[in-house]
């Protein structure tokens, strides 16, 4: 057969031709398409530590030019140097301290930063000021700002991210974190003020622990800043700042300006010690100095192995759980230092089933029961909730809750929290009684009490609860007035003749007796009861009447008495006089100084009497319009009988009161017009 004839030289030629294009196609797409040759092995590093450079080369297959190009880099070495190591720029220059410069030997200090050509070798002679170009280029992996990870390669500035990769963009966040998001750490800045004092000299500004990053301070004013450090060893300094310049303490990087009204320190962190910046008194005047910095958050959770199984067959379970790391001595401390950075999220705890082998029993056979059946997971269990610490408006009502854990036989135990922390623990607080609290509800003016002139209206005032009840609760101090003054625009006529008439009116009798109760409220107030009959028939007596300070608990909706000192305000009287009329008809004389030993004296005495409208008198004209005259009474307001003018204030006498009567005109006499009577207006 053709297929199995041996392959013939030219043959063997074309496919080893085939093969070749073949592997040539099996490149890369950017290999095919600029037909390259395949990337050759990196280089050597180009630092040992410190960040370098690494390249690859490749070549073209092709007669004609290729696209791209046949170099690559890489970031290689990234760990830090030791500090005895020294600046690689540094290191650059001092290679030509053995080499003369115009015939002459120098000590080649470094020249950073330069904002035009940052990539090229410039030096500047220790102790003058030249400043020479030694070479075009720096080594590749040299950095090209100090304050940068951009690295210098070929001659060029190349971008370099935190992540130590040629061109990426990702930057370290304000807590030195590579990409991070700022949660490791919290800006703390502040205002100080110092505080002159001839005992003492000095005075602590801030302290700013171990770790913390791009501190700054300004000082205003005559004091100096200086300060002190302690290492997490134990080792403690001091520097006093006395000049401007870069200084190293406790290696840190400390940038210090001086100037004749104030002071400038920068640290870019992070600080390798707790600092302590501290102020010295030297001038007449206070000085004044703001700070910021960034400060890590060296308490942080971290998660726990997973504790022992709860059994040793049969079916147990075990759990994680969060401890709090102090990440400058390694060690576990109270979980309070987590809970003060309220930017530490606990972590909830893991649960796993373990040891699910059953248990051997001793006569051979035992029922392996439901794992959730035979060992119960422990749960969260709480009490009853309390009473509710407000009676309306919105209030708090709690509960205990406990972790426990139920055995074989049924029996319940209390245990540790974080074995139940596999399931959210159930809340112990609740808000209660969200319903609105009882309001003053003000009911619609009545009429005027006059026709005509000055007089009084009332209103009924009621509490109303949420639900439109008619309860108790309101506080008295919010309630409104049930009585006020109106006034009649009708002119007022005096009367001639006087007849009582009956018009007592029921809302102004409601009203009072609205207004004369006391509710016992959620404030401590007093309340009294109701006044005693009068220790006389006739003449002056006295009345008592027993005054509580009281309090309604809303827990139980009981009323307590409290001592008369937790009640605010002036306590309502408990003895009063009274008057139950003259004896043997004759109209008794008070004394002032009788009456003072009671409660109020005569004060009380006259509030027993008032005014009062008892009617009108007839009309003073039988048709074509008359007028008529409020009768008005001395009254005893307990007896409502009537009394002497004499015992009523004069000065509170209600004022004159007339209304238009029998308006309907007048019959004709005979067909003969009458004369006109005299004008009975009258003036007042």
């Amino acid at each position: 057969m053709e297929c199995c004839r041996r392959a013939t030289p030219g043959t063997l030629l074309l496919f080893l031709a085939f093969l070749l294009l073949s592997s040539r196609t099996a490149r890369s797409e950017e290999d095919r398409d600029g037909l390259w040759d395949a990337w050759g092995p990196w280089s050597e590093c180009s630092r040992t530590c410190g960040g370098g450079a690494s390249y690859s080369l490749r070549r073209c297959l092709s007669s004609k030019s290729c696209e791209g190009r046949n170099i690559r880099y890489r970031t290689c070495s990234n760990v830090d140097c030791p500090p005895e190591a020294g600046d690689f720029r540094a290191q650059q220059c001092s290679a030509h301290n053995d080499v003369k410069h115009h015939g002459q030997f120098y000590e080649w200090l470094p020249v950073s930063n330069d904002p035009d050509n940052p990539c090229s070798l410039k030096c500047q002679a220790k102790g003058t000021a030249l400043v020479v170009e030694l070479a075009p280029k720096v080594l590749d992996g040299t950095r090209c700002y100090t304050e940068s990870l951009d690295m210098c390669i070929s001659g060029l500035c190349q971008i370099v991210g935190c992540d130590h990769q040629l061109g990426s963009t990702v930057k370290e966040d304000n807590c030195g974190v590579c990409n991070g998001d700022g949660s490791t750490c919290r800006l703390v800045r502040g205002q100080y003020k110092s505080q002159l004092s001839a005992t003492k000299s000095d005075d602590a500004v801030v302290a700013i622990p171990y770790g913390s990053r791009h501190v700054r301070l300004v000082l205003k004013g005559p004091d100096h800043l200086y300060l002190e450090t302690k290492t997490l060893q134990g080792a403690k300094g001091e520097n006093s700042l006395s000049s401007t310049g870069t200084f190293l303490v406790d290696n840190s990087s400390v940038d210090f300006q001086k100037f004749p009204d104030k002071e400038i320190l920068r640290m870019a962190g992070p600080l390798t010690a707790d600092f302590i910046v501290k102020i010295r008194n030297s001038g007449s005047s206070d000085s004044t100095v703001q700070f910021i910095f960034y400060q890590p958050i060296i308490h942080r959770w971290r998660e726990t192995d997973f504790f022992p199984c709860s059994a040793t067959c049969g079916g147990g379970y075990q759990l994680t759980s969060a401890e709090c790391y102090d990440l400058r001595s390694n060690r576990v401390v109270a979980d309070q230092y987590c809970h003060y950075y309220p930017e530490n999220i606990k972590p909830k705890p893991k649960l796993q089933e373990c040891n699910l082998d059953p248990c051997p029993a001793s006569d051979g056979y035992k029922q392996i029961m439901p794992y959730d059946l035979y060992h119960p997971l422990p749960r969260w269990e709480a009490t009853p909730w309390t009473a509710c610490s407000s009676s309306c408006g919105g209030g708090i009502q709690s509960r205990a809750v406990s972790c426990v854990e139920e055995d074989i036989q049924g029996h319940v135990t209390s245990v540790e929290e974080w074995k139940c922390m596999y399931t959210p623990k159930m809340p112990i607080a609740q808000p209660c009684n969200i319903f609105d609290c009882p309001k003053w509800l003000a009911q619609e003016w009545s009429p005027c009490t006059v026709t005509c002139g000055q007089g009084l209206r009332y209103r009924v005032v009621l509490c109303i609860d949420h639900r439109g009840m008619h309860t108790g609760g309101c506080s008295p101090k919010t309630k409104p007035h049930i009585k006020e003054e109106c006034i009649i625009p009708t002119p007022c006529y005096k009367p001639k003749e006087k007849l009582p008439v009956e018009a007592k009116l029921p809302w102004f009798k409601q009203a009072q007796e609205l207004e004369e109760g006391a509710a016992v409220s959620e404030e401590p107030s007093f309340i009294p009861e109701a006044w005693s009959a009068c220790t006389v028939t006739c003449g002056v007596g006295t009345q008592v009447r027993i005054v509580r300070c009281q309090v309604l608990l809303s827990f139980s909706q009981s009323v307590a008495d409290l001592p008369v000192d937790e009640c605010e305000g002036p306590k309502p009287a408990s003895q009063r006089a009274c008057y139950a009329g003259p004896c043997s008809g004759e109209i008794p004389e008070f004394n002032p100084d009788e009456t003072d030993g009671l409660f109020g004296g005569l004060q009380d005495v006259d509030e027993l009497y008032d005014w009062e409208y008892e009617g009108f008198t007839k009309c003073s004209e039988s048709c074509g319009g008359g007028v008529q005259e409020a009768v008005v009474s001395c009254l005893n307001k307990q007896t409502q009988e009537p009394a002497d003018e004499n015992l009523c204030v004069t000065s509170r006498r209600p004022p004159q009161l007339l209304k238009s009567c029998n308006l309907d005109p007048c019959p004709a006499r005979s067909g003969i017009d009458s004369a006109w009577k005299a004008c009975k207006v009258l003036c007042q």
